[in-house]
């Protein structure tokens, strides 16, 4: 199993709210450098956050991917959800794509790493992660790659 993280592409500093932030010319040119390396890649699903920035980045690659299948938002990929608690949503199998947020995103891949959270993994907007595994548990998975845009 193959799971890619990416963080999304730069938003706007200012919103009413912060789930209402959207890319800035500069995010979507960062994505779009990053969804460059998912060419050619077997993905069976994108799963994102549903704050805007995020759903946009999602839309970027999917796009750019030509990928046919649906995005599919998850309120588990936002900037404070649980890491722990995400493990039990991943797929059992399969290539995905989580599209989401600091500081969930660094917290995320540590605890796939390496069992916990006290090493979160730095990831800069639209860095792209990716991890192996046999399952997705907690310290099961392998950082194959990881590339700042």
């Amino acid at each position: 199993m193959k799971i890619w993280i990416l963080r999304h592409g730069e938003a706007q500093p200012h919103a009413r709210r912060d789930a209402e932030r959207e890319l800035t010319v500069k995010g979507r040119e960062q994505v779009l450098h990053s969804a460059a390396r998912l060419l050619d890649q077997p993905l069976d699903s994108i799963l994102a956050s549903p704050y805007v920035r995020a759903q946009q980045t999602a839309e970027l690659v999917r796009n750019a991917l030509g990928f046919a299948p649906q995005l599919i938002s998850v309120p588990w990929l936002t900037p404070d959800s649980d890491p722990r608690q995400a493990l039990s949503q991943l797929p059992d199998s399969g290539n995905v794509l989580l599209v989401t947020h600091q500081p969930f995103v660094g917290d995320l891949i540590s605890l796939l790493m390496h069992g916990h959270m006290r090493q979160p993994q730095p990831m800069h907007t639209a860095s792209l992660a990716e991890l192996e595994g046999e399952w997705p548990l907690a310290g099961s998975m392998t950082l194959c790659n990881l590339w700042h845009p």
